[in-house]
């Protein structure tokens, strides 16, 4: 049976969300596989390895024994490239066995996929010999699985023509010497057709008509064609068959007779060809469970394989996967695109830990790479899963049992969802399922709506998740610097900002992830880097400095750290206006005279009552 059983427990959980966010199958914007981990990954030589492949990767593993022996398989097929190389040879011609064996076993395979499968065959106990010498325990298992049905190769190499038709009623896909009624009538048809070959020369020679032919038309069987001009020396046993512009065509009654042999012999070989090949297809259909198991092998060695190529060319490590629920990663970078880029990828640390930091709040520009990092974090985890090996100096990676992603919402129109809807859609399903083993990747919570607002549900998830105890680990991503505070507040959260390098009013993107918090978001900058005017950037300047000046940035006020049972108090509001603070300061009480001093407040107050 091709029915395979799933438990939910077996697997680490990838909602759809997660894998459209995490690119999985395809790209965000384009939609296409192109750029996506699959392709990256994908470097199989047949149908079932690349399906397979894509359900390893939709489905990472949660049983440390069988991530073990896949990485085991890798390992080995990584440290021996001659024997990956003649795998890859002896798989590109294989095809796509698990449909072929279906569609013999449901009476529609042609005489050509019968034709593919005896070459797979052929190759079968070469392949089991070269597997079971790789030593790796899933490779003996694959071995095991690749079972060599001799009997059925040699039925098909005695029976079927090397090359037939792609019509199954026309002949010619049985070889003649197969069946003896076979190898008879073909003796027959051939008989017949030697003495209609032979019947052109004699006529012409009895005739004297040197441009007399014999002719054969699917309509009207074979006739003897002669041109009007020698109409005079057609002799009488001819009978006129059709005629034609400029020429007519006979037929005598010898000639019908070995027609009647030739067409009978043909209609007569290819009901039997056909019939034959139906009994093939059938010795074929008894033996699909073992060619379905033996599909199935294959296509779990051409996946392995794959790995183990993309895993030897980037220079992937074997990563440490255990029953901890931390997370450690050294020097990591982003598989897809370090293998697209011709530059060399700013490799990242990462290290979370339920007891340490549980909850990495990460600040910096637009375009630094706070995406970037979050989403590689969470591709190298389902790689290390799904037993393959990483693109890192050293990853150590406790199961993971679910990727909960919030990255990039966008508007759901046809549901009638607004962007800020989708998020914190996306935002609550994380908070109902998140256990402490899993992933959260959390990007501009709360950018959906007023500044005010969103702060204070970002601040109010970061607590939440964090209140539960040493649970989920998380990377949030925001431009809400104010959420820095929190670490000073709740102990396993932690600050990281991406670097940036200032240079005469220019910003240049390190693409490094540092410890500490960052309080400028460089948005002018960025905006410069992509294009806006040259006024609308100085103009932005203008106002940047005047907001500023007058007080206009947000302020968190934060107090005491308070119970987990009462709700943390955010106090957001305008700071004192400091022009007039800075003036107080400045100003010298005992050289003032009265009325200065009455002139000052009149002023102060009535800038103040303009700004109210």
């Amino acid at each position: 049976t091709r029915i395979q059983r799933f438990v939910a427990g077996d697997a680490m959980l990838l909602d759809p969300t997660a894998v459209a966010t995490l690119e999985l199958l395809a790209t965000a914007q384009e939609r296409s596989s192109r750029g996506s981990l699959v392709a990256t990954l994908d470097r199989t030589n047949t149908p079932m390895g690349a399906r397979l492949l894509r359900q390893w990767l939709l489905r990472p593993l949660l049983d440390l024994g069988e991530i073990a022996r896949r990485q085991d398989a890798v390992g080995a097929l990584v440290e021996d490239p001659a024997v990956r190389a003649t795998l890859s040879r002896r798989l590109k011609g294989v095809g796509d066995l698990e449909r072929l064996t279906s569609r013999a076993a449901l009476g529609v395979a042609h005489a050509r996929d019968l034709v593919a499968l005896r070459g797979f065959l052929n190759q079968l106990p070469t392949l089991r010999e070269e597997l079971a010498a790789l030593g790796a325990a899933l490779c003996r298992a694959i071995a095991e699985d690749v079972v060599a049905p001799t009997a059925l190769q040699k039925l098909l190499e005695e029976a079927l023509e090397d090359e037939p038709p792609l019509a199954l009623r026309d002949g010619g896909l049985i070889r003649e010497g197969w069946n003896p009624e076979l190898r008879e009538l073909k003796h027959s048809a051939r008989a017949a057709k030697d003495w209609i070959a032979s019947l052109e020369p004699r006529e012409r020679e009895r005739t004297g008509i040197g441009s007399l032919r014999v002719r054969f038309n699917r309509v009207f069987g074979y006739s003897i064609e002669v041109g009007n001009a020698h109409a005079a020396k057609v002799p009488p046993d001819y009978l006129r068959r059709q005629t034609l512009v400029g020429a007519e065509r006979y037929v005598t009654a010898e000639l019908k007779e070995y027609e009647s042999r030739v067409l009978g012999a043909e209609e007569r070989i290819a009901r039997l060809e056909f019939e034959l090949f139906g009994e093939l297809r059938a010795q074929v259909a008894a033996r699909s469970e073992d060619l379905l198991r033996t599909a199935r092998a294959v296509g779990a060695l051409d996946a392995l394989a794959a790995l183990a190529e993309v895993a030897h060319e980037r220079g992937h490590v074997r990563p440490e996967v255990d029953e901890t629920v931390s997370l450690e990663i050294t020097d990591g970078r982003h598989p897809v695109l370090e293998a697209a880029g011709d530059a060399p990828f700013t490799p990242n640390d990462v290290s979370l830990d339920p007891d340490g930091c549980q909850i990495m709040i990460l600040t910096g520009p637009n375009m630094s790479g706070k995406s970037v990092f979050m989403r590689q974090t969470a591709l190298l985890v389902i790689l290390a899963q799904m037993g393959a090996f990483v693109p890192a100096r050293r990853a150590r990676i406790g199961l993971v049992d679910r990727i909960l992603t919030r990255v990039g919402a966008q508007d759901n129109l046809a549901r009638g969802q607004s962007t800020f809807l989708v998020e914190m859609v996306e935002t609550a399903s994380i908070l109902h399922h998140a256990t402490a083993r899993s992933l959260i990747l959390l990007d501009e919570v709360g950018r959906g709506t007023s500044t005010f607002d969103g702060l204070a549900i970002a601040w109010a998830v970061t607590e939440e998740l964090h209140e539960r105890g040493h649970g989920a680990k998380v990377l949030f991503a925001t431009h809400y610097h104010e959420l820095t505070a929190l670490a000073d507040r709740l102990e396993r959260v932690r600050n990281f900002h991406v670097a940036v390098k200032e240079w005469n009013d220019e910003i240049i993107f390190l693409h490094k992830v540092r410890p500490g918090g960052t309080d400028r978001s460089y948005g002018i900058q960025v905006a410069r880097l992509a294009g806006l005017p040259p006024s609308v950037i100085e103009r932005a300047k203008t106002i940047l400095a005047e907001l500023l000046s007058e007080g206009a940035e947000l302020s968190v006020a934060l107090g005491p750290a308070v119970p987990a049972s009462a709700p943390a108090q955010l106090a957001l509001f305008p700071p004192a206006p400091e022009p007039i603070l800075r003036e107080l300061a400045q100003l010298d009480v005992g050289s003032l005279t009265p009325l200065q001093a009455l002139n000052l407040l009149a002023d102060w107050q009535q800038r103040l009552r303009t700004r109210a």
